[in-house]
């Protein structure tokens, strides 16, 4: 949708259908929950929502009637993150069986959009789209903000037959499977592996399916499909297949402003914000999952809290996320050093055999840190682990914990062109020296300085609040610049 009103050719269309948008109450954007909300000044922040109703045209497109299931619940929750430099997208989604902690929320009547007089009270054990059935856009909202601490400004809602709509509009949206998508209860979806161009009832099928037996956990398989199905949608949009064919492009805003309600959209602030990402490529549009540890015995994806809050505070301080594809902005004014811990002169080098390393990979270049831990082996240093950094860094950095010193600097003279760093304690790197491999690095590996013999003194870089982040390794990640059958 932002990437269709990227160019000011739009404007005469998206104009005349500013009076389309059905406005609802949902944001708060003066509460508690929210996480330095001056550090978030600038930011753009989106709460999409695609409810399962099933009365009116919803009904009618093959969803079900209101006998199956009344009033509407969050089928998907999609939070999108865009950064005041607009330098990336960030769009998190949410298990519609996440177990929340339910605040007090006034009731909510899907099919006329209003807030009764009646409160329910707080609950814990609650599901996420149950939330939303209960006390709709308000209370959902409370709920996402207070997981992310993020500043929701902006809420988006639309339904079956408007996700249809929007489809058809733009003459469909090609999915690539890798084998045939048979869902238990939809029956076959895609009868053959490869590449597909799906319509908007068939889309709705690839979108909604989630009794996938080949993808194991339904609501996880089903959401990977949705950001994939996304991804699509946005290089499409951005290789002008839209924006160029002003049927198309007409259709497709007609059909989003008729069948979305929404609360702090509208015509001016959609092409104005267009128009600042117009230099963002898919690369940098990232697609994370919230993390869950199985189910518990009502049937709800328990969250791991510790790691929810470590990648909101990344997607807040505007860290490196796994799989983002963007170019660092860039800064007129020189970057500002960080004060440099001053090493003693006249310290020695310690036997590689004394010293284990762990090499992570933060370049973004698959199998690199495999083939730097033969050749660091090689040289004599065991080699205790290698894997992923959890961000991708340009610089490569040798990090280590207080009292490493002098086997970091050991390490150190292997890597010319890479920067000490001391890691902050929640890295728990003991004893170990961790080789991180950035962007940067150009695969030299020298022989180390000779034990016993005097090293040159170097700065060492202190660690920041920023370095104590660690990802959880094992994130669900669509990156939109992905090929869709890989």
């Amino acid at each position: 949708m932002l990437a269709l009103v990227g160019t000011g050719s739009v404007w005469g269309y998206v104009k005349s259908t500013e009076a389309g948008f059905s406005q609802i109450a949902a944001l708060d954007t003066e509460s508690s929950d929210i996480v330095d909300a001056a550090g978030q000044t600038g930011d753009e922040t989106y709460l999409i929502v695609g409810t399962d109703t099933r009365a009116g045209a919803s009904g009618a497109v093959g969803a079900g009637t209101t006998a199956d299931a009344e009033g509407a619940r969050a089928d998907t929750v999609i939070l999108v993150n865009i950064p005041a430099d607009r330098s990336r997208v960030v769009a998190v989604s949410f298990p519609r069986d996440l177990d929340v902690e339910r605040p007090v929320c006034r009731g909510w009547d899907s099919s006329t959009g209003d807030y009764s007089s009646d409160t329910y009270p707080a609950a814990e054990g609650d599901k996420l789209n149950a939330t939303y059935a209960l006390g709709g856009p308000k209370c959902l909202v409370k709920v996402i903000q207070k997981m992310s601490g993020l500043k929701i400004g902006h809420f988006v809602g639309i339904d079956f037959a408007g996700f249809e709509a929007m489809v058809d509009k733009v003459g469909g949206v090609e999915v690539c499977t890798p084998t045939p998508l048979e869902d238990g209860e939809l029956g076959t979806i895609l009868d053959s592996p490869g590449k597909h161009t799906l319509s908007g009832n068939k889309a709705l099928d690839y979108v909604r399916a989630r009794y996938v037996f080949t993808e194991g956990n339904g609501d996880y398989g089903r959401i990977t499909r949705q950001q994939k199905f996304l991804s699509s949608l946005l290089r499409s949009a951005l290789s002008n297949k839209v924006l160029l064919d002003p049927g198309k492009l007409n259709g497709f805003i007609g059909a989003f402003t008729s069948a979305t309600f929404v609360e702090n959209v509208n015509t001016e602030s959609l092409v104005k914000l267009g128009r600042s990402l117009q230099n963002v490529d898919a690369g940098a549009v990232t697609f994370l999952t919230v993390p869950t540890a199985g189910t518990n015995d009502w049937g709800n994806e328990i969250p791991r809290l510790d790691d929810i809050e470590s990648i909101f505070t990344a997607i807040i301080d505007d860290l490196p996320l796994p799989g983002e594809k963007r170019e660092e902005p860039q800064d007129d004014a020189a970057p500002v050093a960080p004060e440099p811990i001053p090493v003693a002169p006249g310290q020695t080098a310690v036997d590689p055999g004394t010293v284990s390393v762990q090499v992570s990979n933060a370049s973004g270049e698959s199998g690199l840190a495999a083939r730097i831990a033969e050749t660091v082996g090689a040289y004599g240093f065991p080699v205790y682990s290698v894997g992923n950094y959890t961000s991708t860094s340009t610089k490569t950095v040798i990090r280590f914990t207080p009292g490493q010193e002098t086997e970091a600097m050991t390490v150190a003279s292997s890597f010319p062109d890479a920067v000490l760093q001391e890691a902050p304690p929640s890295a728990q790197l003991g004893s170990l020296v961790e080789i991180v491999l950035g962007t940067s690095f150009d695969g030299t590996v020298v022989a180390p300085t000779p034990a016993g013999t005097e090293l040159e003194p170097v700065a060492i870089e202190a660690s920041s609040s920023k370095d104590a982040i660690e990802l959880p390794s094992d994130l669900y990640i669509t990156n939109a610049g992905d090929d869709l059958c890989s």
